[in-house]
């Protein structure tokens, strides 16, 4: 592993737990979820490492990894969130820790869904794997307030 992790509040996939051994494997199982979605991308050459942020069995995972960048323009460090909601990656730029780095995700997927209720799409907004139409949007939007509602405030204690 790295000498230094550019963000706080991570540990190594190898110790990540879930309250009991089935949310383990939910989680493993999520984890399994944000690797494949990273190595999709022809920019990924490999992940060198990979790290637990947070998150819940069957709801959501923030996590970190370093990767092998195919292209010099590409950043070594992303956090993945993966779960009941689309995948995405995000920089870690201006979210040092995971609870940043999904408010970050919750930012960018609500214009998202700001569009698709027009049923519109822009390339200068995160893509989501799904139609751009009204009822995507509705839907990702409550997922979206669940989080921020009742997710955030108890799960990310600081």
């Amino acid at each position: 592993m790295s000498d230094s992790i550019p963000v706080s509040g991570v540990i190594p996939v190898s110790e990540m737990v879930g309250e009991d051994d089935e949310e383990t494997v939910r989680l493993r199982e999520l984890e399994e979820s944000a690797r494949g979605f990273l190595l999709q991308f022809e920019w990924c050459e490999a992940i060198r490492e990979f790290y637990f942020g947070d998150g819940v069995g069957d709801v959501f995972g923030v996590f970190l990894a370093r990767i092998e960048p195919a292209k010099p323009d590409i950043d070594e460090y992303l956090w993945i969130v993966v779960g009941i909601l689309p995948s995405a990656y995000l920089v870690i730029d201006d979210s040092p820790t995971p609870k940043d780095a999904l408010e970050a995700y919750i930012e960018e997927m609500r214009k998202w869904v700001v569009l698709a209720k027009r049923g519109e799409h822009s390339p200068d907004v995160i893509p989501v794997n799904v139609p751009a139409t009204p009822e995507w949007a509705e839907q990702l939007e409550g997922r979206l307030d669940a989080l921020e509602k009742e997710i955030i405030p108890i799960w990310f204690v600081q």
